[in-house]
């Protein structure tokens, strides 16, 4: 190998390194996250899902959350998107982390809890829907 050759493989390595999003970082997402922590997270394209009940998604929801119940996540899995970072959020924080433990045993890899829920998210006056 020339040391041209060596040195394009170099900057093509260097390259795809600076390629690889945030986004798809798993092992990078904390297991939980602040309400300041989420809204950024969604800013940057993560997926909202909320697991709470509809009559509390009904009272206010984050804008462009979706809505899967807990007790329906197993069986919506199909649902969540595996390419992008989950942002689990219900009203304290309880139920989002039993939720985000049921993606990561389905093996998503990027996933995080809202700490505070969407108790904090109002109390912070995040935008609501």
């Amino acid at each position: 190998m020339t040391r041209a050759s060596r040195l394009v493989i170099a900057i093509l390595a260097v390259a795809l390194a600076g390629c690889s999003s945030s986004l798809a970082d798993g092992p990078d997402v904390q297991a939980t996250v602040s309400v300041a922590g989420a809204a950024t997270l969604r800013d940057a394209g993560a997926f909202v899902l909320d697991v709470r009940e509809p009559d509390e998604w009904a009272t206010g929801h984050i804008p462009g959350a979706t809505l899967i119940p807990l007790g329906e996540l197993s069986a919506r899995l199909g649902e969540v998107p595996a390419d992008r970072t989950i942002v689990v959020i219900c009203r304290s924080g309880n139920r989002s982390a039993q939720g985000r433990e049921i993606l990561k045993a389905a093996g998503y890899a990027a996933v995080t809890s809202v700490s505070g829920g969407m108790t904090d998210w109002v109390a912070t006056g995040l935008p609501v829907e």
